[in-house]
């Protein structure tokens, strides 16, 4: 195929998926695509890293087969820059495919012919697969062992900053996301996100990475765990490799780590990420950090690492609300038409299953899928009846799930004082043990934040409520009248 050909070929091809996709998925994923090279029945595409290559591949790689068939037959290859060398250097591509059939060059060739037969290897009956849509291994050598656990991060392709519902609860910690993604300093270093389970932090911590490696290719990101920097730590210190260890966390030019809780309690492992931050700071390296509570909140971790956790800016992913729960089932929604196109989902059900099920968004979805099982594997449509059948055990859960106002109501009966009083500023010793109950049983029973249960008391700081929930903690211990009031409240609210 003639450059000139293959150019035409893959501007209508963009302008196409340009149409397709929407601007913004075009932008992220298709722009940054380039036309390195083609030949006679061959082209071969480039990526600018390996982060964008792969999400290309697991997105849109089916869809980008199916338009080069659609509008040539022509072996594929696609490469990201850095690896692909220039076209006198390569290897000559492997023959042309068979008029009217599309291949890749990512295919392995057909066997050689066995010596002194004189006959070829016959074909196979069956259609030949086409690999993968990327090469499977970059031009340069990758990195080995400990280093490449961490440099090249397993991202989820379905985490993406376009793929991230944004509302009230957190519209705070998306815009702080998308700043230091698309800066090109460290505008908040550290950037620290904190909220309950399946609200969107791991989310957010992908889509980072992921922009940071589109807009920025040659900067090196390193994504992991909490656990996982403990667990590479413990490797480093048993095999003597403490300084390589060092040397890689401190090369790295974003580092994000997810459910740093799980380090308190872990000396060591405290020490060297302590050290680990200061370095990354000092030189103006971005680190982003999550965490389900605040780094006030953090038990067990020293209290130096949680003022500088405190350093940057902390942001708050609240629960979410009706209109995000829903704006998140009306985006899925519409890819699972974009996938099964004769497969509709009815608004009501929509609006149904987000005003009954409250919890979180991974519960939410997970609850979708179920819905969406039952249409795809068992071919029944999606209706309010199917989806109050299929769904009856998660809501009924839902529905037992205790609220603030619920504990409120509960301990002012039991401790014969107003409501009112509860949410006042006073503080005599009849108003304050309740109240402290009340906070206390507010963060056991429910999965509210203390600056939300805080709010929920008057508009009361998050300390005050950290500081009635340690107070009823020691007193339960030494208190056997109170531990048994508490009991007895707590059986009630969830029974």
């Amino acid at each position: 195929m003639a450059p000139e050909e293959a150019a035409a070929l893959w501007a209508v091809i963009r302008r196409d998926l340009r149409e397709e996709l929407g601007e913004a998925a075009f932008k992220s994923w298709i722009d940054p695509l380039t036309l390195v090279d083609s030949g006679e029945g061959w082209i071969r595409l480039g990526a600018p890293s390996r982060f964008l290559r792969d999400g290309v591949d697991a997105r849109y790689g089916d869809r980008l087969r199916e338009a080069w068939r659609d509008h040539a037959a022509a072996r594929m290859e696609l490469s990201f820059a850095g690896g692909a060398q220039p076209a006198s250097r390569r290897a000559p591509p492997p023959p042309p495919a068979a008029e009217g059939q599309a291949s890749f060059l990512d295919e392995p060739p057909p066997a050689a012919a066995p010596r002194g037969k004189g006959k070829g290897r016959q074909p196979a009956s069956g259609p030949v697969s086409a690999g993968p849509l990327f090469d499977s291994a970059p031009a340069s050598p990758a990195p080995a062992g400990p280093e490449e656990d961490f440099l090249s991060p397993k991202l989820d392709t379905r985490y993406t900053f376009e793929n991230f519902v944004v509302g009230k609860s957190n519209e705070l910690a998306h815009a702080a996301a998308r700043r230091v993604a698309e800066a090109d300093g460290a505008p908040f270093n550290p950037l620290f996100l904190y909220g309950g389970v399946g609200l969107g932090k791991t989310h957010l911590m992908h889509a980072i990475a992921w922009e940071v490696q589109r807009l920025r290719p040659n900067r090196r990101v390193a994504y992991l765990s909490a656990e996982k920097f403990m667990y590479q730590f413990v490797s480093a210190i048993r095999y003597k490799e403490t300084i390589h260890f060092k040397q890689q966390f401190r090369s790295v030019d974003v580092l994000l780590i997810d459910d740093v809780q799980f380090i308190a309690g872990k000396d060591s492992t405290q020490e060297e990420f302590f050290h680990t931050f200061n370095a990354l700071i000092d030189q103006n390296r971005q680190i982003v950090i999550s965490a389900d509570r605040s780094p006030t909140d953090l038990d067990g971790v020293e209290e130096r690492i949680k003022s500088r956790l405190g350093w940057g800016l902390v942001a708050d992913i609240h629960p979410t609300d009706y209109e995000l729960r829903l704006g998140v089932l009306q985006m899925r929604a519409e890819m699972v038409a974009h996938q099964h196109p004769g497969l509709e989902v009815d608004p009501k059900v929509l609006e149904f299953v987000a005003s009954r099920v409250s919890s979180n968004t991974r519960e939410l979805e997970g609850a979708f899928n179920r819905l969406l099982a039952q249409a795809t594997l068992v071919g029944r449509p999606i209706t309010l009846e199917m989806t109050r059948q299929i769904l009856h055990d998660l809501l009924r859960s839902n529905e037992r799930r205790t609220t603030i106002e619920e504990i409120q109501r509960k301990v002012a009966e039991s401790y014969n004082v107003r409501l009112a009083d509860l949410l006042s500023p006073r503080r005599s010793q009849a108003v304050a043990r309740p109240r402290q109950v009340a906070m206390f049983l507010s963060k056991l029973l429910t999965s509210k934040s203390l600056p939300e249960i805080g709010r929920k008391f008057g508009g009361r700081d998050h300390t005050t409520v950290m500081h009635a929930v340690k107070r009823i903690e020691e007193l339960r211990e030494v208190d056997a009248e109170l531990d048994e009031e508490v009991e007895v409240l707590r059986r009630l609210l969830e029974g």
